[in-house]
């Protein structure tokens, strides 16, 4: 009997590969994430050889995405971001919009349509909100003062991102060149407060229902001695809590793993969920940037 052994065949060569390579960085005396890249790139379709799955490949770099962001978010609370909010608003808002003139710029000098352009521009403006915790991460600078403004300012940027990419279908007939309409307008002025109110509504959720449920369903959970049983509801908290999120409020995995962590830092067990989450969360995050190489570099 023929079995299909596709997932285990990306997971064991991403784990075994980003091994390697990330050693090797660290003899070099660079980050491993450079090692972890560089994995990524070697079973990818710009090299000759094994090519891992790219659908899996991205499925399980979500996982990754989510379980960082979780990880992150318990250790930041509202008061944390709101402190930062005068710096990380107005300069998320500022870089995206210089980014995205900068990258239209360039598309026109190539010959690009207004649309084209615009994509890229977009494109340009949105940083990697993983590589850029890891990387903070790994020199300690994640719970100061810099490293709550960069989170702030990572988390401005995934808000209008969902803006962006809702809105964007909206735009499609006027950056084609036609003319906009009366009922165009009207329809996106729909779609921007669709938006806004399915964004604002999980917010509320979590920091009025989750700030209490949370913490006391992981309560009860504790309660039960179970070791196992503990770290699969905190495991299960932060990858339901993302995908509920995005099925449902149109958010994105990393916004909404991040809050299921944010609220949930307020149990008295939130020390204990770091921990217990920190393997997989550590192991998911190295197959993300393994992955994320593996499926961005394109073919030569």
């Amino acid at each position: 009997m023929e079995h299909n052994i596709e997932l285990i065949t990306t997971i064991a060569a991403g784990f075994g590969l980003a091994l390697i390579f990330g050693f090797i960085a660290e003899w070099l005396k660079t980050p491993a994430l450079v090692g972890y890249l560089l994995a990524g790139i070697a079973i990818g379709p710009a090299t000759p050889g094994f090519v891992a799955d790219i659908g899996i490949a991205s499925q399980l770099s979500e996982i990754g995405v989510m379980l960082l962001m979780f990880g992150v978010g318990l250790h930041f609370s509202l008061n944390d971001l709101l402190a930062v909010k005068r710096i990380a608003l107005p300069g998320a808002i500022v870089q995206m919009a210089v980014a995205t003139i900068l990258g239209m710029a360039l598309a026109d000098s190539w010959g690009w349509s207004l649309g084209a352009g615009l994509v890229l521009g977009l494109s340009l403006s949105c940083a990697s909100t993983v590589v850029l915790l890891k990387a903070l991460e790994s020199r300690g600078l994640l719970e100061t003062m810099n490293g709550q403004i960069a989170v702030g300012w990572l988390i401005v940027e995934d808000l209008v991102t969902v803006l962006i990419l809702v809105l964007l279908p909206s735009f499609a007939t006027m950056l084609g060149g036609s003319n906009g309409t009366e009922s165009a307008t009207s329809s996106l002025w729909l779609t921007v407060g669709h938006t806004l109110l399915l964004v604002s509504a999980f917010i509320a959720l979590m920091l009025v229902v989750g700030h209490r449920v949370l913490p006391w369903l992981l309560w009860q959970v504790a309660r039960t001695g179970s070791r196992e049983l503990f770290t699969l509801s905190v495991v299960a908290f932060a990858i339901c809590i993302a995908y509920g999120a995005a099925a449902l409020f149109n958010v994105s995995f990393a916004l909404g793993a991040f809050f299921a962590g944010m609220v949930m830092r307020e149990s008295e067990f939130s020390h204990r969920a770091a921990e217990e989450s920190l393997p997989l969360r550590d192991a998911f995050a190295v197959l993300f940037l393994f992955l994320l190489a593996c499926c961005l570099i394109p073919p030569f």
